[in-house]
């Protein structure tokens, strides 16, 4: 019995627990005999053009560990462009994880990944072409160029899923190889097709109201001016803050540590950067708070843009912080993964 007719109380259907009505039709099994499942295909849009698109970013901190909110989070949010980050599986493995629920849930998918650390993911309802893992002059550490980076034309833009080098200390090799690895990355994007937004984990804050203490993060990694410098040489709209220019607090990740989430002492580093263009058609750009709760939730929220409109007809809000966050005692600064 497939699951729609199961949670209905359809007692005739043959089939095995399958993709639910919304599921393109296209990538659904055969209906079995005695199945109720109604056939109403998944909104679709030409591959040519973006419009009234919602593009969506998350570090997802093990696709593995967070399939059980991962795919629920799909069909309540309907994202139709999604990068993810922090995958830690190989190629192979998020294939075998994932590859199905996607294509039920109609989304071509593109994986680049080692497993173990890092790995980065494309999925999308509006097309997945030209995809390229890694980026021209991307430069290697310890010898290894790491799946840090993939990018494909999505209805016509140019979207990068990235999760950028951490930098561990100021000054150390690793710090180095994050600001070589920004560099190289916008001569490639400068490069491109000028239609473009950069998604992902930068492991920077933009600006002091980015992060929940400036001063505790004097002389660290994260904010100092040449990681700032090279986001601002991107020449890029950095949208969210677009929408939000006054607003404080508009964080992104969390450390697990201390209930720095329920306290609100987070940082913003998940961003999208668009070219004008792009940044243009934006009409609602917002981190989804709510995903970082519950049980098993990454340390990363998700943030979401809709260009032109929202698919599902609503504006999601960034959700206010506590009042009165609590500062007392010195907070470890959350900058412990790469």
């Amino acid at each position: 019995m497939c699951t729609w007719c199961r949670g209905r109380g359809v007692t005739a259907c043959a089939g095995s627990s399958g993709p639910g009505p919304d599921t393109p039709k296209a990538s659904r099994r055969p209906t079995p005999p005695g199945c109720a499942r109604p056939s109403r295909p998944l909104r679709r849009r030409r591959a040519g053009s973006l419009a009234g698109v919602r593009i969506a970013t998350w570090n997802v901190n093990s696709a593995k560990q967070r399939m059980p909110r991962l795919l629920p989070w799909l069909e309540e949010r309907k994202p139709d462009v999604v990068c993810l980050q922090e995958t830690k599986l190989t190629d192979a493995t998020f294939g075998e994880l994932l590859a199905g629920p996607l294509a039920e849930l109609g989304y071509e998918a593109a994986h680049h990944g080692y497993g173990g650390f890092n790995g980065v993911a494309l999925l999308s309802r509006v097309g997945l072409s030209a995809v390229e893992r890694d980026f021209p002059g991307q430069p290697r550490y310890g010898g290894v160029t790491e799946a840090r980076a993939i990018s494909a034309t999505c209805g016509g833009v140019r979207i990068h899923s990235l999760y950028v080098p951490n930098g561990r200390e100021v000054g150390s090799d690793h710090y180095a190889y994050k600001l070589d690895w920004f560099d190289a990355l916008a001569a490639a994007v400068a490069a491109g097709p000028p239609d473009v937004a950069l998604c992902g984990d930068m492991n920077v804050a933009p600006a002091d109201a980015d992060v929940f203490d400036p001063a505790a993060y004097l002389g660290h990694t994260h904010v100092t001016g040449p990681e700032r410098q090279r986001l601002e040489a991107f020449g890029l709209v950095d949208v969210v803050r677009a929408r939000w220019p006054e607003r404080e607090r508009v964080f992104s990740y969390w450390d697990y540590r201390a209930g720095m989430f329920h306290q609100d002492l987070g940082m913003r580093i998940d961003l999208v950067l668009a070219s004008q263009p792009v940044a243009d058609r934006v009409t609602a750009a917002w981190v989804d708070r709510a995903a970082r709760k519950g049980k098993l939730p990454s340390d990363h929220a998700p943030v979401i843009v809709d260009l032109d409109e929202a698919p599902d007809g609503g504006i999601g809000p960034v959700v206010p912080p506590p009042s009165n966050p609590k500062r007392g005692g010195r907070t470890r600064l959350p900058q412990s993964k790469d």
